[in-house]
């Protein structure tokens, strides 16, 4: 019995010393990062920032590989199925792991198992924006505007939860609005611009340009402050209604099965990027909040965020009853 135990202590250090050696080379080769979404949005904003920098630090190329379609779930679900050695990560965001799972039947992966947080990136609010020719100019307007014409006013949709953020905003506001549809932000924040759909909730990086250009006009920022790309526009809070709430945010997950040891350099490092003057000007030039925690902290987020979405989505299909 003593024999075979020290022969499995004997075991376990020679394997705990093969992954040290191996955690102390990482990464020994270039790294891939899946966005799940075309060029251009903010998801591909975060990433090729975030790219850059560890490209740095690593002394290594990092891949950025564009995967879109099926609202992000293809390319997140092909991040699931990459082998947990730490050279491919996923870029995740609230849309496909805490909306998707809750939207439709089989989207591919299980964001709660098939993938380890590895640290979260940046938070998000989003913006209330409409065109320049529409008669209303703030939350309370809009909320009248809407109660006055029911199903009347259109509301641009391009994400699962960019239509359920605008199912918090009609059942704080108790009216109706019709949603079109987009399959990308670019073409719904242009047609916005042209006054061929009334309202809808955008990224910042997609909308700012368009706002400084004065192509859209802002209504408000989602959550409870503003931000320092858009100083003028004022918070949902500020607005009356602290309700509207719904940041969203950008992190980086591995697969299920990732070396702890490897999630540990990863996170370190991805927030060491984000303390980076140079990055965390250039993030919130684009409406990001830079946002360092842990791993774990982030787990924890990725399953509140799960909760929440969940009861929305329960909430949505009452109101379209």
């Amino acid at each position: 019995m003593v024999r075979q135990l020290l022969a499995f202590v004997l075991h376990l250090a020679v394997g705990l010393s093969s992954f040290a050696a191996f955690a102390q080379h990482y990464p020994d080769r270039p790294v891939r990062i899946i966005i799940p979404n075309a060029p251009g949005g903010g998801t591909d904003t975060f990433g090729r920032v975030l790219s850059q920098k560890l490209g740095e630090i690593f002394q290594q190329t990092v891949i950025i590989e564009n995967r879109p379609g099926a609202q992000g779930n293809i390319g997140t679900a092909l991040g699931a199925k990459a082998a947990p050695d730490g050279y491919t990560l996923t870029l995740a965001y609230v849309s496909s792991f805490a909306v998707s799972p809750h939207v439709y039947s089989n989207i591919g992966f299980d964001p709660l198992k098939d993938f380890v947080p590895v640290a979260l990136g940046v938070r998000q609010p989003y913006l209330l924006v409409t065109g320049p020719g529409a008669a209303f100019s703030t939350m309370r307007e809009l909320a009248q505007a809407a109660k006055s014409r029911p199903n009347a006013l259109t509301f641009a949709s391009t994400s699962s939860q960019t239509e359920l953020i605008g199912v918090v905003f009609q059942m704080m506001t108790d009216t109706r609005m019709l949603y079109v549809p987009y399959k990308t932000a670019t073409v719904a924040v242009v047609e916005l611009s042209r006054g061929e759909v009334d309202v809808m909730v955008a990224s910042l990086p997609s909308a700012i340009p368009f706002v400084h250009s004065g192509k859209l006009k802002p209504i408000a920022v989602t959550g409870g402050e503003r931000i320092v790309a858009l100083p003028d526009v004022p918070s949902a809070r500020e607005a009356g209604y602290p309700e509207f709430d719904v940041s969203g945010w950008y992190g980086i997950v591995a697969p299920a099965g990732t070396p702890p040891e490897i999630v540990r350099i990863l996170n370190t490092q991805i927030n060491r990027v984000l303390a980076m003057p140079d990055v965390q000007e250039t993030l919130r030039a684009a409406g990001f909040e830079p946002s360092p925690i842990s791993a774990e902290a982030f787990g924890q987020l990725i399953r509140e965020d799960y909760a929440r979405w969940g009861k929305v989505v329960e909430a949505s299909k009452k109101l379209k009853q």
